[in-house]
């Protein structure tokens, strides 16, 4: 059997089980649009190529953070540590002040640059590509800053803390 051949896709549910063993690290997504600031927590977000420095994030079409970064052609990437949780569920939660007591400055492309991440990263999108539910952006990376610290984990829908082997 080649792999090209048009076989059914796997269930839903499985393949969100199947996935959930795959851990990754929590950022937050953050674009102003029209003087309104926006934001999500996400996990999609990869490394994409280093010359040009660039990250692959992808943002769910039904969201007005999503509607933003599509507006604007930009955005920020800010990593979560270990200890910011609550921050994470924050911006999680739709249709909420999710900048509400949270400390921030606006970064080189006008986007909000969250304070005390682990890092942050202002891109610039070169390339939208529907994906299903979701805008997947392309973006070059235009500004980068980071601290020392340990991440903030998502695993099997669960949030956790990185630990050396």
């Amino acid at each position: 059997m080649k792999g090209n051949e048009l076989l059914p896709l796997v269930e839903k549910e499985k393949f969100r089980h199947v996935i959930g063993h795959f851990a990754s690290g929590v950022s937050i997504i953050t674009v102003n649009h029209q003087e309104v600031d926006f934001g999500i927590t996400a996990s999609a977000v990869s490394s994409l190529s280093l010359e040009p420095p660039m990250l692959l994030v992808c943002v769910n079409k039904s969201t007005g953070t999503c509607h933003a970064i599509t507006e604007e052609g930009s955005f920020t990437v800010n990593i979560l540590a270990e200890n910011q949780e609550e921050l994470a569920l924050q911006f999680a939660r739709a249709n909420t002040d999710k900048f509400n007591s949270v400390s921030f400055n606006y970064g080189k492309l006008g986007n909000p640059v969250l304070e005390n991440t682990l890092a942050q990263l202002e891109c610039r999108v070169v390339e939208e590509v529907a994906g299903g539910t979701h805008s997947v952006f392309l973006a070059e990376v235009v500004k980068a800053h980071s601290v020392e610290g340990d991440p903030l984990v998502y695993f099997r829908g669960k949030f956790g803390q990185f630990s050396e082997l």
